[in-house]
């Protein structure tokens, strides 16, 4: 599944790691420490600047950011209420629920964003309630960019750190993806089977 991955960044540079981070944060499955920590490898040979290796990802990263913070704004409260209504027991969602999550975003939302970027899976998904919620642009894209610059950066200089040994680093940073995958899928199902709307 990674080897076109390893080819693209191989053979490319800086416009293939935006363009496949963007996917990445668009359809979560492309695995970003694979892509950035191949990109940190590259710069290390010295075909690529580090620098502008990081700057590529956070940049790729930061317009899928952008994709779900515009389709969540468009969508809106409104719009998501009847989405809720409709799809509630699937979501495992009631609006009480929504309620307290607003309310808690209007609290946390920059720490939300930020810290989120940088936790595997979670960090795709980030961008929803903060458009949803209507946190403004400004702060959106302040927050999101932090939290983004550190990722991709941790990854990147783990490649370039560890030159030719980067599949270590997707030996590594895999588990950590798939186990955080696995426990928000068990989390899910227990969730399904007790869940009872308010």
């Amino acid at each position: 599944m990674n080897e076109p991955i390893v080819e693209w960044i191989g053979q490319a540079g800086y416009g293939t790691i935006y363009l496949l981070m963007l996917i990445e944060t668009v359809f979560p499955p492309i695995p970003s420490e694979l892509i950035m920590s191949l990109a940190g490898v590259r710069a290390a040979s010295g075909s690529l600047s580090l620098p502008l290796v990081i700057v590529a990802g956070t940049a790729g990263a930061m317009t899928g950011n952008l994709f779900w913070y515009g389709l969540a704004r468009w969508l809106g409260l409104e719009r998501f209420q009847t989405f809720v209504r409709r799809f509630g027991r699937v979501l495992t969602l009631d609006w009480q629920s929504v309620e307290r999550a607003d309310d808690f975003f209007d609290r946390y939302a920059a720490w939300f964003v930020c810290l989120g970027r940088m936790v595997p899976t979670i960090r795709s998904l980030v961008s929803i309630p903060a458009g949803l919620f209507g946190m403004r642009l400004l702060p959106f894209l302040i927050w999101s960019t932090l939290g983004s610059l550190g990722w991709t950066s941790a990854l990147a200089i783990a490649g370039y750190q560890l030159g030719k040994r980067a599949p270590d680093v997707d030996r590594y940073l895999a588990p950590v993806s798939l186990g955080v995958v696995a426990l928000l899928a068990g989390w899910y199902v227990v969730r399904l089977v007790t869940w009872k709307p308010r």
